[in-house]
């Protein structure tokens, strides 16, 4: 009988470790793979195919108020300015792998198909506030337009934008990605969570603690060397962002 209940609590506290294990977030998609490209339909399509939990990527509000998907400001090789743009230039644009830029209504049509995947949307921070407040709206009708509410986290840098989001989206989960503000003021703005760098969370480590204490999940970005898999694995994060999704997936198997 005692054997029973030691080996009964023992795996009991395995369950409890394996479920304490960070979730992995393939940053802007799984891209370092062939045939793929950040933020493109492919990066989304191969990160549901490995099997993460989310996948990350990126809107911008171009110049005559369309939603695109797409990282930089100003695409590589080119001037077209993701806010001063139209999104017929925009989108005209050739990502490496043959791809043109998606607008957030074919990305969020491809993400209906592959419902297993979570949705990991930063809205870019904007030069004007105003027109991050008409970001956030149109973000929000797409998202209860396509029933995408309860499979999409927000995040942003701006806090105006999580400000805008947790008044349209009051029920969702928005991360502050800054790092400027300890976990306390973040929990007092009502967000769900820190979304901070590996540099900052190196700096305050103690953060962790804190924000999970205070009830805020607790995501890093952008962790790519198995080493520092290992730092934030051990520091106990809820998230791992990563641009390898897979090496991130065999560590946490081991």
């Amino acid at each position: 009988m005692k054997k029973n209940l030691i080996f009964t609590a023992a795996c009991l506290l395995f369950a409890g470790a394996a479920l304490a294990q960070p979730k992995v977030i393939a940053h802007r998609g799984y891209w370092k793979v062939p045939e793929s490209a950040q933020n493109s339909l492919a990066s989304f399509t191969k990160a549901d195919a490995i099997g993460v939990f989310g996948s990350e990527f990126d809107v911008w509000l171009t110049a005559d108020n369309k939603l695109i998907v797409n990282h930089d400001k100003v695409y590589k090789g080119t001037k077209i300015n993701m806010e001063k743009s139209t999104a017929k230039e925009i989108t005209q644009i050739v990502l490496p792998n043959g791809e043109n830029i998606p607008t957030l209504d074919e990305y969020l049509k491809l993400a209906l198909t592959k419902p297993n995947t979570r949705l990991i949307l930063e809205m870019k921070s904007l030069s004007d506030i105003k027109r991050e407040d008409i970001a956030a709206e149109k973000i929000a009708k797409a998202l209860k337009k396509y029933k995408l509410v309860e499979r999409t986290d927000i995040i942003c840098f701006s806090i105006n934008a999580c400000l805008a989001f947790k008044k349209l989206l009051p029920d969702s989960k928005i991360f502050f990605l800054n790092g400027d503000l300890a976990p306390k003021s973040v929990k007092e703005l009502g967000m769900a969570g820190i979304d901070y760098s590996d540099k900052v969370l190196r700096k305050h480590p103690e953060w962790v603690k804190e924000a999970q204490d205070l009830g805020l999940e607790v995501n890093v970005w952008t962790v790519d060397k198995e080493e520092d898999m290992k730092y934030f694995i051990d520091l106990g994060v809820d998230y791992i962002t990563t641009d390898y999704p897979e090496r991130l997936q065999a560590l946490l198997k081991k």
